[in-house]
């Protein structure tokens, strides 16, 4: 059988069709699925597991001694159990076993002896007081040795604990890896890391780097296979990121030079205020890249605030100035309407081109989403493909095969992680030659994360918050606080009373709502249109038994109305399951002053701009992320008053979720709470949540921690690629990058 072969044949045939299913539960179907399982933990034969930790409900894997074992009798002689103590020298657990007669309980108390070690497995219960395994599996450490010197050696190495089912403990998956390395050798496991890269970076091969994850002697075994096996994780994605690179800078684009006195020009000219230090040289590299005749890639991640929208505008008229047009896709119907009014109220008359009053010489702004009526569709389409429109704004609409452009060479995406590769190939695909690429975030981006994740884009970034904005006031209002709560409606009436607005942001629409699950936890994908607006609260836990249930919009909106404080104003609603046409009319009348107070979904974290709104109202603030609750918090003082943001929460004091709350109140650097962010969070969060329940190849990488190894994978990969674009003199290599960044899986590369 082939090298590849080997690593992808059925588990049944080694393992036999019993176990095969069962390890089929855990989703490996093949022995390279089972290689790729690593152990969770290792514990160690001298440090039992810490008991006291045990969660009722877990399935645990536990190491401890036995403390003692006893058989016992029912009253009347209707059967019997034998109940055993382990411990980890500090807290016990109650292992308990039933039988018809106290005989069939022989072998458990046999094995069961006090002082001997093992690993139990099971359902953590409670039972009068006291937490208990019910017939438990188990394997004592050593007995399954035939002589004693083997069993102290075996009794000596670290245990593997692997994520494991009621039918797969973890001991069993450990003899099945065991039984599977045996049958291999190093033709049999391709190595995607070049031996001179290995060489360089002092690694073992991967095979070797499996026998240490999986049958480690020490932990130092372990932690050098560990190693190994994340470089190469890097290694793959690092080299999958140079071939995209450099397949972008093989196209043709063309080339968008700035125009003396043209429309850029022009609007620099009548800008009311001055571009900061940032705008200005995030300005002058767009203005460079976009000269070339090589398609610019490039992120621009930037503060809340910091204005990148203006940069944005700059480089879309450079283009239009060039003879060509520019695409601005945003995620919803609401973000794609305040664009398009924000640009054409920044452009003034340079965006009336054609029109009565407009500038002779300036262009148009079209506007297209899913939900326009027949007639202003057409007129849209007219305007892009006629290259009336210089600027194009829309929602996911823009990708339609009816959507055509004069000549498209910028295509600007706001909100990145919203949008997967395919998305945002398909824009670009409307161009004659390979359109220029702007992708935008407002989430800041710790820099190993856009190094991994964004890592074929140039990156800018801006972090100046341009002059006249008075800053953010962040306060904690605990929510069982009647007085606290009282005062805070005080303030949203104050500020409303000296002309301001106010937002109230909650993580559900309707009451009766269920939460949604924590980050990470396997979703069903919504059956929505490709053009529906969603409402994307990140909730990082879900509803429980100790806690009140998360605030609604439609209830919140109904308890305002009849509050004193906020008597005889103007309250509307926005959310995701409105109409457009509802929302575009709710956004409209808060915009406009007609609705003082906004009670809203988190439609509102992003790209909406209504100056006169000076303070926030966060309900549930403990259950979001903090690069979410940072983007509210950016909806608030973007005028020239200062803004107020009340962070109501229901997290006890020195919790975990109370330190995070608390966190966001002491600082505004968003790249300071963007990293904290990640270091609370699963990493699964930041690189596998648009894997859609499929596999990706990052097991072990860990962001935050492997940053300088994923500085030397990427330099590493960077010389690769660059000597063999094709990676033809490296099989195995585009094999790994094949099989982990496949079609349907390669969007992940572009979710943050």
């Amino acid at each position: 059988m082939s090298a590849v072969g080997r690593l992808h044949e059925p588990l049944h045939r080694l393992l036999g069709t019993r176990t095969a299913n069962a390890l089929g539960k855990l989703e490996l179907e093949t022995v390279d699925d089972l290689l790729r399982h690593y152990p969770r933990r290792y514990a160690d034969p001298g440090h039992p597991t810490d008991i006291g930790s045990l969660q009722l409900g877990e399935h645990v894997s536990v190491l401890a001694h036995v403390e003692q074992a006893t058989v016992r009798g029912f009253a009347g002689g209707g059967g019997a159990r034998l109940e055993a103590v382990v411990t980890d020298d500090r807290h016990r657990l109650v292992l308990t076993f039933f039988a018809k007669h106290a005989g069939a309980l022989r072998y458990h108390e046999q094995r069961l002896k006090p002082g001997a070690s093992g690993v139990f497995s099971g359902t953590v219960g409670e039972f009068k007081g006291r937490r208990q395994l019910t017939h438990p599996d188990y394997l004592m450490v050593g007995a399954e040795v035939d002589d004693d010197e083997s069993a102290l050696y075996e009794a000596s190495r670290p245990i593997p604990i692997y994520p494991a089912t009621a039918s797969m403990q973890t001991w069993k998956i450990q003899r099945c890896v065991r039984t599977v390395l045996d049958t291999l050798t190093e033709d049999d496991v391709p190595d995607p890391v070049p031996a001179e890269v290995r060489a360089r970076e002092r690694l073992v091969s991967r095979l070797d780097a499996l026998r240490l994850v999986h049958r480690p002697a020490s932990s130092a075994d372990h932690a050098q296979g560990r190693r190994r096996l994340r470089f190469e994780e890097a290694f793959v994605l690092q080299a999958a990121l140079a071939q995209r690179r450099a397949r972008a800078e093989a196209q043709d684009a063309t080339a968008r030079p700035p125009r003396t006195g043209g429309l850029r020009e022009r609007f620099d000219a009548a800008l009311p205020f001055t571009l900061t230090q940032g705008q200005v040289a995030v300005g002058e590299d767009l203005t460079q890249d976009l000269a070339r005749p090589r398609p610019m890639q490039r992120l621009l991640q930037g503060e809340v605030g910091s204005g990148k929208t203006v940069v944005a505008l700059r480089a879309m008229l450079q283009v239009v100035d060039a003879g060509g047009q520019a695409a601005l896709l945003a995620p919803t119907e609401v973000l794609a309407a305040q664009h398009a009014r924000t640009l054409r109220a920044m452009l003034g008359p340079l965006a009336e081109g054609g029109l009565l009053g407009g500038d002779a010489d300036g262009t148009r702004v079209a506007l297209l989403t899913g939900s326009l009526g027949a007639a202003a569709r057409k007129e849209a389409l007219l305007q892009a493909a006629s290259g009336e429109a210089g600027i194009v704004v829309g929602t996911h609409a823009l990708l339609g095969e009816h959507v055509q452009f004069a000549d498209l060479g910028l295509v600007v995406v706001d909100e990145q992680h919203r949008f997967g590769v395919e998305q945002r190939d398909a824009l670009r695909a409307k161009g004659r030659t390979a359109p220029h690429l702007l992708v935008m975030t407002a989430t800041p981006i710790p820099r190993t994360v856009a190094m991994t994740v964004f890592g074929d884009l140039e990156v800018s970034t801006l972090t100046q918050v341009p002059a006249g904005r008075s800053g953010i006031q962040t306060v904690v209002v605990p929510a069982g606080n009647p007085r606290w709560m009282e005062r805070t409606w005080q303030r949203v009436r104050e500020e409303v009373d000296a002309g301001h607005r106010a937002y109230v942001v909650c993580p559900r629409i309707h009451p009766d709502e269920p939460a949604r699950p924590a980050p990470g936890t396997p979703r069903a994908p919504a059956a929505a249109p490709a053009d529906a607006e969603v409402d994307d609260a990140d909730l990082l836990a879900p509803d429980d038994g100790d806690r009140p249930p998360l605030r609604a919009v439609l209830e919140v909106a109904e308890e305002l109305r009849a509050t004193p404080a906020l008597a005889r104003l103007e309250i509307e609603v926005l959310h995701g399951q409105l109409t457009p046409a509802d929302k575009d009319a709710a956004m409209g009348r808060f915009a406009a002053g007609a609705a003082q107070v906004l009670v809203s979904t988190t439609v509102v974290e992003v790209g909406v701009d209504v100056p006169e709104a000076t303070v926030m109202v966060v309900f549930d603030a403990d259950r979001f992320g903090l690069s979410q609750l940072h983007q509210l918090r950016g909806r608030v003082g973007r005028g020239s008053a200062p803004g107020l943001c009340l962070l109501v929460s229901t997290a006890p004091p020195g919790s975990p979720a109370a330190a995070r709350v608390e966190a966001l109140a002491e600082t505004t650097d968003g790249f300071r709470l963007a990293q904290l962010d990640l270091e609370l969070r699963a990493e699964g969060d930041v690189l596998g949540a648009a894997q859609s329940g499929r596999t990706s190849g990052l097991r072990l990488l860990r962001v935050v921690k492997d940053a300088d190894l994923i500085e030397d994978a990427r330099r590493e990969s960077a010389a690769v690629v660059a000597a063999d674009p094709d990676l033809t003199g490296h099989p195995a290599l585009a094999a790994a990058i094949a099989a982990t960044l496949d079609p349907d899986q390669e969007e992940f590369l572009d979710r943050a």
